[in-house]
């Protein structure tokens, strides 16, 4: 699990161990140990705490042993289990007596189980993905409200984000396109070209949304021509379309690079011309599918779980998407029938390396921020997007259509497990 997954469902387990703690006797906590269990061998096993080292946990015949629910605050629907039903991979918050090495002889031990908190992550991940992502252009933080440019997800139209003081806002680092170090933020930090994906409640018309959690960050929106590529380096060298000024953009593991195949880049721009993708759909069929890297695992699974992070992104076959199957097809529209599943067309999309990029060829990409220290980092980078750019509409930024598929439902992603 990742660092900011596992931090959550620490600070749930402590809330519990706390309450435990109130009812045993009286007495102050000694001594505590959180991790995921490594090893069990009878009625001890080995935690490997969040920074990474190991504790080794002793129960005793006396030991309380309750197993709990992610997300619960207190231990009412707890149940009690046995030191043998702890399994390799569940969270454990013991409390007890310190012993030598570090070692602790537990009087009280709380369990998540793994899959309990697989099963959370899965349910955060369906509400990211039903949840909604792009460009913030305007807010009020007096009044709780954001203002989305949603590009092709509303067709235009701006989306009215609500954020109550019960909404959890996290920020990405700016040299970081893992959503395991996103940083708890606060509504000020948000500003107009923001980068926002939100869960939550959508109204009716679809005009606002209420947000229970929302992750921002600030990235850059690329779009260029190939200038030179060095893969030693893991860097390309690029013409900015916007600025005419050259800038260096470097590729890592977490980076999503694809190519769009020739009908899959027409059916965008023919979209962005005021057409419909499912007037396309003999494309879509012919297309080959390749293997796509998972979305940020984020931006990546976390590392949110995994990150890879976590892989908002949906797994849906062609068949599912849309009437088109195929890459071209595939994911284009979600399996309700809601607005286009980018993360899952990109997906399918095949997957290339800066080996592959030729002078002069046209790229889209978001990255990060960079500093003075590095060069920005390409969370998604795109090629075969000359149909693209060449239909944007005029005063349209064609790159805002990565932006639902940057912090989309890959991302990273769920808000991690509490």
């Amino acid at each position: 699990m990742r660092r900011l997954r596992t931090s959550r469902t620490g600070r749930c387990l402590a809330v519990l161990l706390l309450a435990f703690a109130c009812r045993s006797f009286g007495q102050a906590p000694l001594t505590k140990a959180l991790g995921s269990v490594k090893s069990v061998n009878g009625n001890a096993m080995v935690l490997t705490s969040d920074t990474g080292s190991e504790i080794s946990v002793t129960s005793a015949d006396s030991t309380r042993i309750l197993r709990t629910l992610p997300g619960q605050t207190d231990l009412k629907s707890a149940t009690q289990i046995n030191a043998a039903d702890i399994q390799v991979g569940d969270r454990v918050l013991a409390r007890g007596q310190a012993g030598d090495n570090g070692s602790l002889l537990a009087s009280s031990i709380i369990v998540m189980s793994k899959s309990d908190i697989a099963h959370k992550q899965q349910q955060e991940r369906d509400e990211w993905r039903k949840g909604v992502g792009g460009i913030v252009t305007s807010m009020d933080p007096a009044a709780g409200t954001i203002i989305l440019s949603n590009s092709l997800l509303a067709s235009g139209k701006p989306i009215t984000v609500r954020v109550s003081p019960q909404t959890q806002l996290m920020r990405y680092a700016p040299d970081s396109v893992k959503f395991d170090d996103a940083k708890p933020g606060t509504i000020d930090q948000i500003k107009p070209g923001d980068q926002l994906r939100a869960r939550g409640a959508k109204s009716a018309d679809g005009a606002e949304f209420t947000a229970q959690a929302i992750v921002s960050g600030t990235f850059r929106e690329i779009a260029a021509t190939v200038i030179s590529t060095d893969p030693t380096a893991n860097a390309v060298t690029l013409t900015d379309l916007a600025t005419k000024k050259p800038v260096t953009i470097k590729l890592g593991s977490e980076t999503q690079f694809h190519k769009l195949p020739p009908n899959v880049a027409q059916m965008i721009a023919f979209r962005l011309k005021g057409g419909a993708p499912e007037q396309q759909g003999a494309a879509g069929q012919n297309t080959p599918q390749g293997s796509g890297a998972s979305a940020p695992k984020a931006p990546n699974s976390g590392n949110w779980a995994g990150r890879g992070q976590g892989n908002w992104s949906g797994q849906q076959g062609g068949q599912n998407s849309g009437g088109a199957g195929g890459a071209g097809g595939a994911g284009w529209r979600n399996g309700g029938g809601g607005p286009p599943d980018f993360q899952q067309m990109l997906s399918r999309m095949p997957t290339v390396t800066i080996s592959d990029l030729n002078k002069g060829d046209a790229v889209m990409l978001v990255a990060t921020e960079g500093s003075a220290s590095g060069s920005p980092m390409a969370i998604t980078m795109l090629a075969g997007v000359e149909p693209i750019l060449s239909a944007a509409p005029p005063g349209m930024n064609a790159v805002m259509l990565l932006s639902p598929w940057n912090l989309g439902a890959g991302a990273g992603g769920d808000m991690s497990t509490q």
